[in-house]
């Protein structure tokens, strides 16, 4: 029986008891307080007149609900282009990544090829270089690529591409392939599946948690990136609502400002929502799928 820091004789004790639960409730205050608390004044924010958030900030509506703010950061700010902006550059890089992690990992962890440990080792090695130590020879590598000639400055590959290098994701899927039970491969070999058609018709569907995962890694990566963005789109048309919002920020009303920051968490929030439950179980990163 496992034992907390209260025994079972402690719990009886009423005053003891309240205490517990008085401290819990203060605890879970604080929490909501702390996570959510920003994004709730965000909403709100962006529901509120400039003069009632300057004079009353934390005031519900002193003067009614402002609607008005949705409609004119969607419209005369043009977040709707730098949201649809945002959305190819996330969808793009949602896809390369999953493309690039789950090939690998099953290289690496299915496949098992001769010199994989020295591969994973490799993989392993990139995580302890800093991200700002690539970023010269990467970006020169953007605006003269070895085999296309072509510079990519200005073009979503140049986003797309470089995301596709993640180290984390790629281990992350191959720790989860090399726990899926082998006995699946070798019966799906029997029956003549050739690697790739045992990659697309067990591995893949086997494998819908960490996909889940790792989607949510890559999209939320994209959405809030913004040095990588400003340096390879310069062109203010195809730049992503992380790069153009704070120059917006100056050349609009608090309150619209708000509005459009408010629109532009909407797409990670509910992703978070839709896939929380992979993050709280931990199950869901097991790996191992009994049958």
């Amino acid at each position: 029986m496992s034992r907390g820091i209260l025994s079972d004789s402690d719990w009886r004790r009423p005053g003891i008891r309240r205490t517990s639960y008085g401290v819990h409730a203060v605890l879970l205050l604080l929490l909501f307080l702390v996570g959510l608390g920003p994004m709730l004044w965000l909403a709100k924010g962006a529901l509120t007149s400039t003069q009632d958030t300057l004079r009353a900030p934390l005031a519900l509506w002193p003067n009614g609900i402002d609607w008005a703010n949705l409609s004119t950061a969607w419209t005369r700010v043009e977040i709707d282009k730098y949201f649809f902006n945002t959305v190819v550059l996330a969808a793009g890089s949602w896809l390369v990544q999953l493309l690039v992690a789950t090939t690998a990992g099953y290289a690496l962890a299915v496949l098992r090829p001769r010199y994989g440990k020295i591969l994973t080792g490799v993989v392993l090695a990139t995580l302890f270089v800093p991200s700002v130590v690539l970023l010269v020879p990467l970006y020169l590598t953007v605006v003269d690529p070895p085999l296309l000639k072509v510079s990519l400055i200005n073009s979503f590959w140049a986003v797309w591409l470089p995301a596709g290098a993640n180290a984390f994701n790629i281990l992350l899927v191959q720790r989860f392939f090399a726990n899926l039970p082998r006995e699946v491969f070798e019966a799906a070999r029997v029956d003549g599946a050739g690697p790739y058609r045992l990659f697309w018709s067990v591995v893949l569907p086997m494998s819908r948690p960490i996909l889940g995962v790792v989607s949510v890694f890559a999209v939320i990566a994209a959405w809030k990136d913004f040095l990588w963005p400003l340096l390879v789109l310069p062109d203010p048309d195809r730049q992503p609502l992380s790069v153009r919002l704070p120059a917006l920020q100056r050349f609009v009303e608090l309150d619209v400002f708000l509005a459009a920051l408010a629109i532009s968490t909407v797409i990670p929030v509910a992703l978070f929502l839709v896939f929380q439950r992979l993050f709280l179980k931990s199950g869901a990163l097991g790996g191992a799928v009994k049958g």
